[in-house]
């Protein structure tokens, strides 16, 4: 069966007035269309537009609620939230724990009596929370995991050289950091141990850390000056983004921890995997993401919201790791299919059309389980086993897994989310 759904645009502050709507033909409002989400979240679910398909089921969840078995299949619950994301300003720096870890702080937090709607609470549910990201824009910036030990220290150099070129360096402030990234790893201490004690140390809440990240502020504009770029390059947009970061979130300690890591730009089409104990940050951009349906985040810093420091510093994987771009699979002309490893998601990327390039007249996929599908370009046309639907630009659309294998036609683009694994491999 296949089921025309939609969803009302999440207006959070971030995000881009205009990203979705140019995207997807719809209306702008005046006001932020951050994320739509396209799932069973509870938060957020997907409407159903023709409820006499569903009984009288108006959203997602209630519908799948109502025959778990037969509409999603053994596992009983949607095991992905797709998303379209357009951030306009930057979002949380935040990192997902791994499922052992959500099971095990689930559990720790409910024996404390922690209500799940308390802001103080780290999990919300026994999931772990992998995402990916695929660019939909020209650019899609974002900060990505830590950096190597060595460019950390480089770019701390570099800002203390300029902050002293007229007067002298402000050691009072720099000293404890520089202090930390000069220990050499040891048998007992290695560069992640190094780079958790600068994240430890900048969280702390020292009376010294706010006038840290004024000065460094000051002196990361200074090294901006065109009469360092010879300097600068190619920390250019790391430094760019501690300015940025100011604007939007003055003081935070974030913005020197973001100097930690790696500073990304994704070209359309593009992806990042982002697993257990990546940190990350979206800068801005238009994308395509796909997640874990848990709401299990753990922030470390760019929010007003609570910041579990203890918490964070057990979650977060400090290893400096080479950014984890995501590159798709092509089985056949016209199919990319992003594919993470993990059994709660894939993405495939459906291209049909000649006038399209790399397209084909029609393309086949075949989804293990429930899957979600939204289209973004042109009008394509949908087979399964049992139906045919015609989805348009802007247009989503659930489809039962006993459609089984898809079949596309026509001319556009189509974005489909569906289980990484059978159902009986899900967590």
């Amino acid at each position: 069966m296949f089921v025309p759904i939609t969803n009302t645009p999440r207006d959070y502050a971030w995000g881009s007035e205009t990203a979705i709507p140019r995207l997807l033909g719809t209306e702008e409002t005046g006001e932020p269309q951050a994320e739509l989400w396209l799932g069973a979240h509870p938060g957020s679910p997907a409407r159903i537009l023709d409820p006499s398909l569903t009984g009288g089921h108006t959203d997602l969840q209630s519908w799948i609620a109502s025959d778990p078995t037969r509409i999603v299949g053994r596992r009983g619950t949607l095991p992905y939230l797709l998303k379209i994301l357009a951030a306009a300003a930057p979002l949380s720096l935040q990192a997902h724990p791994t499922l052992e870890r959500a099971r095990e702080g689930f559990a720790r937090e409910n024996a404390a009596g922690i209500p799940l709607d308390d802001p103080a609470r780290n999990y919300k549910d026994e999931l772990h929370k992998p995402e990916l990201i695929v660019a939909l824009s020209e650019r899609y910036e974002a900060l990505c995991g830590f950096r190597p030990l060595y460019e950390v220290r480089q770019i701390v150099d570099l800002l203390v050289m300029i902050d002293g070129s007229q007067t002298a360096p402000r050691w009072e402030l720099y000293g404890p950091i520089v202090h930390l990234l000069e220990d050499s790893p040891t048998a007992f201490e290695s560069d992640a141990d190094i780079l958790r004690s600068v994240v430890s140390y900048l969280l702390s809440g020292a009376e010294e850390v706010p006038a840290l990240v004024g000065h460094l502020v000051r002196t990361a504009e200074k090294a901006l000056h065109p009469a360092h770029a010879h300097l600068t390059d190619p920390y250019t947009p790391s430094l760019e983004t501690v300015v940025r970061l100011n604007e939007e979130y003055p003081g935070d300690p974030g913005i020197v921890i973001s100097l930690l890591l790696n500073r990304v730009t994704l070209a359309k089409g593009q992806a990042l995997y982002l697993p257990a104990g990546n940190i990350h940050a979206y800068l801005s951009g238009l994308g395509v993401e796909l997640m874990a349906a848990s709401d299990n985040v753990l922030r470390g810093g760019l929010t007003p919201k609570h910041v579990d420091v203890a918490e964070l510093l057990e979650v977060l994987d400090f290893d400096a790791l080479p950014v984890p771009y995501l590159v798709p699979t092509q089985p056949v002309p016209g199919l990319s299919v992003f594919t993470p490893g993990v059994p709660d998601f894939v993405l495939a990327q459906v291209e049909v059309g000649i006038d399209r390039p790399f397209a084909a007249p029609t393309v086949g996929f075949t989804p293990l389980g429930a899957a979600i599908g939204i289209c973004t370009a042109g009008a394509v046309t949908v087979t399964g086993a049992s139906g045919t639907h015609r989805v348009s630009r802007g247009e989503a659309f659930f489809a039962t897994p006993d459609e089984g294998a898809l079949a596309f036609g026509g001319s556009g683009t189509v974005f489909v989310a569906a289980p990484g694994a059978p159902a009986a491999e899900l967590p």
